[in-house]
C-alpha cells in the first residue's frame, strides 16, 4: 500500500531520512517548483512546542540564509507552518505539518568526524580541512554571524576535496537558550568543542569558533582530543582548568611548527588566541611554509598562555636558594648601585606608558573612517530601488547590473562590488548585481523522436535527461518516445530533469487458442503482429474454426512478428 509522499509549503517533497540529531531530523527532499535536489532539516517536535525557540529558529535561520560562499552549505529557504498565515495555507493543502523547517543545499561527500574516526589524518589534508573551515568562517564573522558549534560533525568534504560547514544559525539559536553546559541536554554533545567561556555560561564571540577550530584541528593530526572524561562536565572542566599537551607529544610525525598554533588556538583567554581567522589561516600557512620553531619558542608561548610551570618554577626556586647559602662562593660586588636600580625602573615605566599610549592611537585610528571615504553597507537581498537609496546616503555611485538567479527574487540584491565592509573614496562606484528572477529554458519537442535524438534535445536546451521507461506501443518502433514529464514549448528551470517513456517494440500477446479463427486473426492484427492460418487435417474441422495452438508462445513479443494460428480442417 503506498502512502502519498510528504509536501512541505506545497513545494518540498520530503524523502528518506538522511541524518539525524538532537535537535533535528534531515531528510533528503526535492524542489518541485525549480526541480533539483536539496536536504530538509525539520525541527525535533519537542523543540518545536517552545515558541521562544521557534521564534530563534526562523531568526537565524533567516540570517543564515543571507550568506553565500563556496565553504558553507547554503539556506534557500525556511518556514514554520505553524506561523500566523502559513498555518491557513497548510490547512488548506491538507498539511498537518507543526514543526519548523530549513531547506538546505545537499551536499555529496563525507562527514569530517567519519574521516577522523579512521585514525589521524596526514598533516597536509589537516591543513587543508581546517583552512576550509577557517574560510567559512572568516566570511560569516564579517557579516556577523557566529557558529558556536565547530566540530567535526558540521563539516562536510565533497569528492572533489571541497570543505562545507553546515548548521549556521541552529548552533547559534540553541546557544542562546541555555548558556551552561547543565542546563540543556542539546548541548553536551558537542563538549568536547567547547570553549572556556562557553563551558562557564560567559558571553562568546567570534574567537570561541577558533578555539573550537583549534580543537579540531588537534584530533585530525593526533586521532584524539585534547580533552578527555567520563562525563561531559569532566571534559568541559579540563577545557576551563587544564594545560593542554602538544599535538607533537602525542603524533611525532606532526611538525612542530603546528604546536605553537594548536596551542595559540587553544589558549583559556579569548584576548590570547588568534584575533581572527585571518590571522589563524596565515598562521597556519607561515607554520607548512617550512619556518619551525625552536623548543624555547614553544616553551615560551606556553608559559603566556597557560602561566609558568610549577616544576620548572619549583627548580628555578631551590636554584636561588642553593646560591644564596653556598659559602664556598667569593662575593666580588656587594650588589648593584640603588642609582642603577631606580633608573632602570623609571626606563620601563616610560617604555609602558609610551607602548600603551600606541596602542590606544592605533586602536582609535582603526575604527575611524576618514571623512572622505564611506563603508560599503551590506545590502545582499536588498531591493535594488532601497540599496541604490542607501547608496545615495552614503555619497556613493550605483552601477546596477542583472544576472539571472534562482536563489534571489528579481529585483533584490545578489552581491556589490566591493563586498559589504570595505573602505573606499565617496562618489566611488559600487556594482549592484541584482536578480533578474529565476533563468528558464523552452522545453523541446521530444515526443515521436528517437531516444538518442531526445536525450541531444534534452541537453542542448540546458535540461537533465532523467529516467526512461518502456511501455508496448503496436504503433511504435522500439525506442521511440511516447511521452516527457515536462510539456513541449513551455518554460522550465534549467537543468531540470526530464523524464521519458519510450517505446519497447514489443507488445503482450495473449493466448487465443480456443477462440475462433477470424476473432483470432482480428486480435493480432490490432497488436500489429501477423496472422497466419495453417490447416491440420490430421483433427476433426470445426464450424466456425477454433484455433488449436499458436507458432508463439503467450507473452511479449517484437512488433509485426507473425504467428501461426493452427486450426483443424480434417473429417
Amino acid at each position: 500500500m503506498s502512502t502519498e509522499p510528504r509536501i512541505l509549503a506545497g513545494r518540498y517533497r520530503v524523502d528518506e531520512v538522511i541524518g539525524t540529531g538532537g535537535m533535528a531530523t534531515v531528510h533528503r527532499g526535492y524542489d518541485l517548483t525549480l526541480g533539483r535536489e536539496v536536504a530538509i532539516k525539520i525541527l525535533d517536535p519537542d523543540l518545536a512546542k517552545d515558541p521562544v525557540f521557534r521564534n530563534r529558529f526562523r531568526l537565524e535561520a533567516q540570517a543564515a540564509s543571507r550568506m553565500s560562499h563556496p565553504s558553507i552549505v547554503r539556506v534557500f529557504d525556511a518556514g514554520d507552518p505553524a506561523a500566523k498565515g502559513a498555518g491557513a495555507a497548510a490547512q488548506t493543502d491538507g498539511s498537518t505539518e507543526t514543526e519548523p523547517y530549513i531547506v538546505m543545499e545537499l551536499v555529496q561527500g563525507t562527514l569530517l568526524k567519519d574521516i577522523v574516526a579512521e585514525g589521524p589524518v596526514s598533516v597536509a589534508d589537516s591543513v587543508r580541512y581546517v583552512d576550509g573551515i577557517l574560510e567559512a568562517l572568516d566570511y560569516s564573522h564579517r557579516a556577523g554571524v557566529v557558529h558556536r558549534d565547530i566540530k567535526p560533525g558540521n563539516v562536510m568534504v565533497t569528492s572533489t576535496g571541497q570543505v562545507k560547514v553546515m548548521d549556521f544559525g541552529i548552533a547559534r539559536a540553541v546557544s542562546d537558550s541555555s548558556s551552561t553546559v547543565a542546563e540543556t541536554t542539546q548541548i553536551i554533545g558537542t563538549a568536547a568543542y567547547f570553549s572556556p567561556e562557553q563551558a562557564k555560561g560567559e558571553p562568546v564571540d567570534a574567537r570561541t569558533d577558533l578555539y573550537s577550530t583549534g580543537v579540531v584541528l588537534f584530533e585530525l593530526l593526533t586521532g584524539r582530543q585534547p580533552f578527555r572524561g567520563d562525563s561531559p562536565v569532566a571534559v568541559a572542566y579540563q577545557h576551563v582548568s587544564e594545560t593542554p599537551i602538544a599535538p607533537t607529544e602525542v603524533n611525532e610525525e606532526v611538525p612542530r611548527a603546528l604546536d605553537a598554533i594548536v596551542l595559540r588556538a587553544l589558549a583559556k583567554d579569548p584576548y590570547q588566541r588568534f584575533p581572527d581567522a585571518a590571522s589563524f589561516r596565515g598562521a597556519l600557512k607561515d607554520a607548512t611554509s617550512g619556518d619551525e620553531p625552536s623548543r624555547k619558542q614553544i616553551g615560551a608561548l606556553t608559559s603566556e598562555l597557560y602561566g609558568p610551570n610549577p616544576r620548572h618554577a619549583q627548580e628555578t626556586a631551590r636554584s636561588l636558594r642553593q646560591l644564596s647559602t653556598d659559602t664556598t662562593m667569593t662575593r666580588t660586588q656587594s650588589g648593584p648601585p640603588v642609582a642603577w636600580i631606580w633608573a632602570g625602573v623609571a626606563l620601563l615605566a616610560v617604555l609602558l606608558v609610551s607602548v600603551l599610549f600606541w596602542v590606544v592611537s592605533i586602536s582609535g585610528q582603526r575604527d575611524e573612517v576618514p571623512s572622505s571615504s564611506a563603508t560599503v553597507p551590506n545590502l545582499v537581498n536588498v531591493d535594488v530601488d532601497r540599496a541604490q537609496e542607501e547608496l545615495d546616503k552614503l555619497e556613493l555611485t550605483a552601477d546596477v547590473q542583472r544576472e539571472p538567479s534562482a536563489e534571489f527574487e528579481e529585483d533584490r540584491v545578489i552581491r556589490t562590488e566591493p563586498n559589504a565592509g570595505a573602505t573606499v573614496n565617496k562618489g566611488e562606484e559600487i556594482v549592484l548585481i541584482v536578480s533578474s528572477g529565476a533563468e528558464t529554458v523552452t522545453m523541446p519537442t521530444v515526443v515521436g523522436l528517437d531516444q538518442a535524438d531526445a536525450k541531444q534535445a534534452l541537453t542542448d536546451a540546458g535540461l537533465i535527461f532523467g529516467t526512461v521507461r518502456q511501455q508496448n506501443d503496436p504503433g511504435a518502433p522500439a525506442g521511440r518516445v511516447l511521452e516527457a514529464s515536462e510539456e513541449a514549448d513551455t518554460e522550465v528551470a534549467p537543468r531540470t530533469v526530464v523524464n521519458l517513456v519510450v517505446a519497447s517494440g514489443e507488445v503482450t500477446l495473449e493466448d487465443v487458442s480456443g477462440w475462433t479463427l477470424d476473432a483470432a486473426v482480428k486480435k493480432l492484427e490490432e497488436l500489429g503482429l501477423t496472422a497466419k492460418p495453417v490447416e491440420l487435417t490430421d483433427c476433426t474441422a470445426t464450424d466456425p474454426a477454433t484455433v488449436v495452438s499458436m507458432s508463439v508462445a503467450p507473452g511479449d513479443v517484437p512488433v509485426n512478428s507473425t504467428v501461426d494460428l493452427r486450426h483443424c480442417v480434417g473429417e
